[in-house]
């Protein structure tokens, strides 16, 4: 792909992977277009930041959520600004009564997760997933003719949940950039998806949350805190 002159070699390597999962989550999956709300959770994280730069350059407008005092600061800081931070991190915010506040009753029409809660709080025994919405919470936020766009893989849904999106001819659909490498028939996609992003990359639209590049030999150091989801900032190793 070709890298614009005016974009750091870091900071593209930071943006194409997250710009990749959210042009296929919010074009190919959900087809999000002016007036359309959407909801991004955990929105902080460098996957939720380029995601609300592109649903934003796409008219639509952005809910997010925040599981700290500092993600919320720093989401609020945002310009142009999203439309409200819930800030989850106390467990105060119901976050599908306070999406059907915001939206006059009628719910939101994409939803960007960053995992659910898929058991009650009481079988749940990581602390970080006290902070991820319950499944039922997102059917229950969703609008009619929504876009669920889930990264749970094992994202499991009971014949009354399916009823639930049937009646709101709402969809469930797993979010994997992957995929377009698994078949030579998408390569032509993807290379579509890399080349506009590349070029609205350069105009200044979207921009990476990054932190400062990292030399090689702290490589391993680095690559151990993000397989252990402690890295809140994209790693770039600069050689």
């Amino acid at each position: 792909v070709r890298k614009p002159p005016k974009v750091c070699w870091a900071e593209a390597a930071a943006t194409l992977r997250d710009g990749l999962r959210a042009y296929t989550a919010l074009h190919y999956l959900s087809h999000a277009c002016p007036g359309s709300t959407v909801l991004v959770l955990d929105a902080a994280r460098p996957f939720g930041t380029i995601a609300i730069q592109l649903a934003q350059h796409r008219g639509a407008k952005v809910i997010c959520t925040a599981h700290s005092l500092e993600d919320k600061q720093f989401l609020e800081r945002l310009r142009p600004p999203v439309a409200r931070v819930l800030d989850v991190s106390h467990g105060k915010v119901d976050v599908a009564e306070s999406c059907l506040e915001e939206t006059g009753g009628l719910g939101v029409d994409i939803v960007l997760d960053a995992g659910v809660k898929l058991y009650s709080a009481e079988d749940e025994s990581n602390s970080k997933s006290q902070l991820l919405p319950h499944k039922h919470d997102i059917l229950t936020l969703l609008g009619v003719g929504g876009h669920w766009i889930t990264t749970e893989r094992n994202l499991q849904l009971d014949p009354p949940d399916s009823h639930s999106l049937f009646l709101k001819g709402a969809t469930v659909s797993f979010l994997n950039e992957e995929i377009w490498n698994l078949s030579n028939v998408q390569q032509g996609k993807y290379l579509y998806i890399l080349f506009p992003f590349s070029g609205e990359k350069k105009k200044a639209i979207f921009w990476p949350q990054l932190d400062e590049p990292i030399p090689l030999y702290e490589a391993k150091v680095s690559m151990e805190i993000v397989q252990k989801n402690q890295a809140r900032k994209r790693q770039v190793i600069q050689f």
